[in-house]
């Protein structure tokens, strides 16, 4: 939709109110109300460009249109001094001539899931996925953004289905490869996702890359017991590792292991010491892999690099009743959880970890009406994850997805996301072609 200020005997004025729902912004406001001042009731306008039927060619003139940012639900506002170009009619015959490597550059910035269409266009390109230069220049573009995915078994056949942000948009991804003992959805990193699950008395880890459909068993590990497993992606050493921490039933103190993908094998460190899990839920962030733990109260630590554990005593807000660990970018941790021990009372908040202080600070609270419309019922599941500074909240029963920008400050409902089915384990994941298993 363009709006364009309007002229008139008495002056111009933008409706700029009618573009921004809340407010105005400071800069179009202070300027709105000049011309409004410019053209009130008492002054004269001797200009011409005051006259009836005069156009304004004042600079000040501007199209203004509405976008949206990638994957998101709030407006802003774009302003252009140009009229955008209409689209150019290629030439069959110069871009049958492009340079093979610049060609490439162009592909690595289509989204991953039109790739697959453009293969059919010819053989060079039904071979891209194996073509070095092409995941070379992919490997260093910028992510397509962020993506929601979700697995279920139907009932045994495995499911799979990736929600585009960006896009907006449904992609069923095929998963005839995964055996059928890989039920636990472990989690995503770099490209890669992780599964886990117990084939006749055996329990094993698998990963793989659901767009190259290439996937691997991980050797077994020391100890044949149910754990709780977090992998961690290094894109810039192309490797990843997969860390196992404590027996997942709480029975027995096991060594934590850890899975190279360099040495392809597991390593044997330091056991967590004897603490009272809050979840199972676990969170991983500058190479420090953390844990809610109620006795003793705080967080548990494992520092990856020297693979040793550490207690934080970091004391949960009061009236705290489920909580969720997110990781953000670089150091940062939140914390995620409902408060309120009556229904009518009850909301939704985010705190953030102080590493000085060792202090949970509240950086945001749900509002009322997301709250209500995500959760209608005090004691309704929900599920939290994160991404970045993105974090994602589900409700099974509503069938709803709210995401919160941690920089921005913004809350929207991710628009045609829709979970139906209620044992949908879902994850965030970035579609990557140069992520390898190997």
């Amino acid at each position: 939709m363009v709006e364009v200020g309007q002229s008139s005997e008495s002056g111009f004025r933008l409706p700029y109110s009618r573009l921004v729902r809340n407010g105005a912004l400071r800069e179009e406001d202070s300027f709105q109300r000049q011309a409004t001042n410019f053209g009130g009731s008492g002054s004269r306008n001797t200009s011409p460009l005051g006259r009836i039927g005069s156009r304004n060619t004042s600079p000040s003139r501007q199209k203004v249109i509405k976008t949206k940012p990638r994957g998101l639900d709030e407006e802003t506002v774009a302003t252009f001094n140009k009229a955008v170009q209409p689209d150019v009619q290629m030439e069959d015959n110069i871009w049958a001539m492009l340079p093979e490597d610049l060609l490439n550059e162009i592909l690595a910035r289509v989204p991953p899931f039109m790739i697959f269409r453009l293969r059919s266009v010819c053989r060079r390109w039904n071979s891209i996925l194996q073509d070095n230069s092409f995941l070379k220049f992919h490997s260093q573009v910028p992510s397509h953004g962020p993506c929601l995915l979700t697995f279920w078994r139907n009932p045994q056949t495995p499911q799979c289905s990736v929600f585009s942000l960006p896009l907006k948009q449904w992609f069923r991804i095929p998963f005839t490869f995964l055996p059928l003992w890989a039920f636990w959805l472990v989690g995503s990193s770099g490209g890669l996702l992780c599964f886990s699950g117990v084939d006749g008395l055996t329990f094993k880890t698998l990963v793989c890359n659901p767009l190259t459909q290439s996937w691997r068993i991980l050797p077994s590990m020391h100890y044949n017991q149910q754990r709780q497993l977090i992998m961690v992606v290094d894109r810039m050493d192309r490797s990843f590792k997969v860390i196992a921490t404590s027996d997942i039933y709480g029975d027995k103190s096991l060594p934590t292991e850890v899975y190279d993908s360099k040495l392809n094998k597991w390593s044997l460190h330091q056991t967590m010491p004897a603490v009272n899990l809050c979840s199972s839920k676990m969170a991983f962030c500058d190479s420090r892999l953390y844990l809610e733990t109620l006795s003793p109260l705080g967080l548990m630590m494992y520092r990856l690099d020297t693979g040793q554990w550490e207690h934080i005593p970091a004391k949960f807000p009061r009236s705290l009743l489920d909580g969720y660990l997110v990781a953000g970018t670089q150091k940062r941790l939140f914390l995620v959880g409902r408060i309120g021990l009556y229904s009518n009372l009850q909301s939704m908040k985010i705190w953030e970890l102080d590493h000085t202080k060792i202090l949970w600070v509240e950086i945001s609270r749900m509002p009322p009406r997301y709250f209500r419309a995500l959760l209608r019922l005090s004691a309704e599941r929900f599920e939290c994850f994160g991404q970045d500074n993105l974090i994602c909240f589900t409700s099974w029963t509503q069938g709803k997805s709210l995401l919160y920008d941690v920089d921005k400050k913004a809350w929207s409902w991710i628009a045609g996301c829709a979970f139906q089915s209620y044992n949908s384990q879902v994850c965030f994941y970035e579609p990557r072609f140069d992520a390898s298993v190997c």
